[in-house]
This record gives C-alpha cells, sequence and structure tokens, in this order.
C-alpha cells in the first residue's frame, strides 16, 4: 500500500499516550510525505500536536464532555467521514475508537490485535505487551509497508512564545536573576490521574525539603487537577527557591519549564513523558504498575524507583483509586532519600 490521500490517527486516551503517540506520527509523515494526516485526540492534549511536522490537523473529541455518549461519538464519525480520510491508524485499543473510525466509513482500519474493537479492525498487529509502547505504536505502520520502523524519541515542539511565557514565570518565582547559570533546577511531578499512583505527600515534602538543602531550586509542575496537592507541597515548604507552576501554564509552556530543569521527578504519569519529548532526563517513581508494561522512560539517564518482589505488584493496569491490600507497601517502601540518590547520580550524569 503506497501513497494514500489522506491517514486519521485516532488517540483519545491521556496526555502521556498521545505523546507516546509523536513517534508513529513523525513515521508516517516521513514515509508518506504528500499525504494529508489527522489526529484524533482528546481536548486537553490537542495542543501538544500543534507545530508537529506533518500533523495537518486535530479533531478534538471531547468524549467526556461535549461529546460524550452516542450522540456525540455519531457527531464526530459525521465529521471525520466529511474529511473522507483513506486510512486510519489506532493505537488506542478501546471499542469506541474503533467504531468511530468504521462509523466513519474508513475502508482501511488498522489497530491492535488486543483492541476492544478488533473486529471493527482490516488489519490487526501483534500487541507486544512487554515491548515499550513508543515501538508497539510504531509498529502500526507495519501494514503500510513499513517493515521495520525505527525506535525514535517523541518531540513536543513549544513556540518561542512558550518560551516568554516561562521566562517571566521563572523571573516572576525566583527574581531577577531567575535564569542565571550555576544553580541546578529540579523540576517535581506529584500528582496522578489515578490515586494509587501517587506517592505519598508527606515522602514528596521530605524529598522537595532534601533537594533545597542541598542548594538546588525546584518548580513543582501539574495541572489544574494538582493545585491543592501542590499547594499544600508549597505550604509545607516556604522557602522562595520553590516556586509552583501546577494549573498556571499550558502543557506546552510546562514542557518548555520542564526543559529549563537538570531533572524531572514524577509519578508514572503524563510528566515523565513530557520531559523526555523536551530531552530531560527523568527520575520515575512506579508503584502498583510495573515499568515492563512499557511505559517506563527509555533514554540513558533516565532511572525507575521501585519496590521489587510484592506477591501484589502489579495490582492492576493503570493504577486504581485504593490499594487492594490496604498497604501501599509499592508506594510507601520507597524512601526520600533512595529517591534524592538517584536525583543526585542523574545530575552527575547529566553535567
Amino acid at each position: 500500500m503506497s501513497g494514500p490521500r489522506s491517514i486519521l490517527v485516532v488517540q483519545t486516551a491521556f496526555v502521556g499516550d498521545v505523546i507516546l503517540v509523536l513517534p508513529l506520527l513523525a513515521l508516517l509523515h516521513e514515509t508518506f510525505p504528500g499525504t494529508n494526516i489527522t489526529a484524533v485526540t482528546i481536548p486537553a492534549a490537542a495542543e501538544l500536536l500543534s507545530g508537529q511536522p506533518g500533523v495537518q490537523g486535530v479533531i478534538a473529541y471531547d468524549k467526556r464532555g461535549g461529546d460524550r455518549g452516542l450522540r456525540g461519538l455519531l457527531s464526530t464519525a459525521s465529521r471525520i467521514r466529511a474529511a473522507r480520510f483513506d486510512i486510519a491508524v489506532i493505537p488506542h485499543r478501546s471499542l469506541r475508537s474503533a467504531l468511530l473510525c468504521r462509523l466513519a466509513g474508513i475502508p482501511v482500519r488498522i489497530g491492535f490485535d488486543t483492541s476492544a474493537g478488533r473486529f471493527l479492525l482490516t488489519h490487526t498487529v501483534r500487541y507486544v505487551g512487554t515491548d515499550n509502547e513508543i515501538r508497539r505504536n510504531l509498529s502500526l505502520a507495519v501494514p503500510l509497508g513499513v517493515p521495520s520502523p525505527p525506535f525514535t524519541i517523541p518531540r513536543l515542539t513549544p513556540s518561542a512564545l512558550d518560551g516568554l511565557v516561562v521566562d517571566a514565570f521563572l523571573r516572576r518565582s525566583f527574581g531577577e536573576d531567575a535564569l542565571r547559570p550555576g544553580v541546578t533546577c529540579v523540576a517535581v511531578a506529584p500528582g496522578s490521574a489515578w490515586n494509587t499512583k501517587r506517592w505519598p505527600e508527606s515522602k514528596f515534602v521530605s524529598l522537595v525539603r532534601f533537594l533545597l538543602d542541598d542548594g538546588n531550586r525546584v518548580v513543582l509542575i501539574g495541572g489544574p487537577a494538582d493545585r491543592n496537592l501542590c499547594s499544600r507541597l508549597r505550604s509545607a515548604l516556604p522557602d522562595r527557591r520553590l516556586a509552583d507552576a501546577s494549573g498556571r501554564l499550558s502543557l506546552l509552556e510546562s514542557a518548555e519549564l520542564i526543559s529549563r530543569c537538570a531533572v524531572l521527578v514524577s509519578n508514572d504519569s503524563a510528566p515523565v513523558h513530557m520531559a523526555v519529548g523536551m530531552g530531560v532526563p527523568v527520575v520515575a517513581i512506579f508503584g502498583p504498575t510495573l515499568p515492563s508494561f512499557g511505559f517506563a522512560p527509555p533514554g540513558p539517564r533516565d532511572r525507575v524507583v521501585e519496590t521489587m518482589d510484592l506477591y501484589c505488584r502489579p495490582c492492576s493496569i493503570h493504577g486504581g483509586t485504593r490499594c487492594p491490600t490496604g498497604t501501599f507497601d509499592c508506594m510507601n517502601r520507597i524512601s526520600a532519600e533512595r529517591v534524592r540518590r538517584e536525583v543526585m547520580a542523574v545530575a552527575r550524569v547529566d553535567t
């Protein structure tokens, strides 16, 4: 199959999942340079695709808001049908994503053999559960004639305006010398959409205190849902070298802010992938989930901190609202001092 007129790529899961599909979008653009490539994603992630090479359009599918339910599905399918796409590539393994493309009348629909909507697909690709998610996504190009897609790291593209916004934030937070060299800045992202993926708040307080005592500046990273958590951390540590950016910046502005830092400390959540997309090393804290699921940061400087040899781990694919054993051992056994040592090791390698 060669030279399609248009390709639709559908990923309507979380922000981190959209970042991990960027290498696939880039590969499709490089393989079919004259093809119109459009992405369907959730509204919150749409801005991440602005400026991405080869992405001609973005369709925001607000499946949990204005487009929820059958009416929203049919309306979105109608919009997609009007564009008459030749091919749909569907990394998202949900029934809804496959059904959306079928209702839109896209003749070629490629997805994983583990998709809940695989019976609606025309081509399926084996989902290798232990592979990196980026590599899995790239494998969806195989039916399009790319037999061995090369592994590539996602790249986010903040604008010059995003840079100016971050400059202003840093000056407000740390004063006029905010951008001077010689002081290490560490980004810390304490939130997660999944409750059991969050390292305990008290441990983040201890870690940030360690980082400040080591002479670092620290910036708290997060979205609007993380404002209360980050505010409590900020209140527990009244230090002028600690700034809170949660809910104050857009996703690309947050990515630009992470790029100004030497390292990011984060739970297994979207900021990990944002840092990877900006070339910043990560210390990722994994609790109920496993790095072998394919969502660990892939860089040579990246570190994963986890509690090994627990009979109850993993307890689910994504984590959940509460620990099924009531102990939360997977997170409670990770000390702030241990994470601090990993941060120091990464910072040394980085310099």
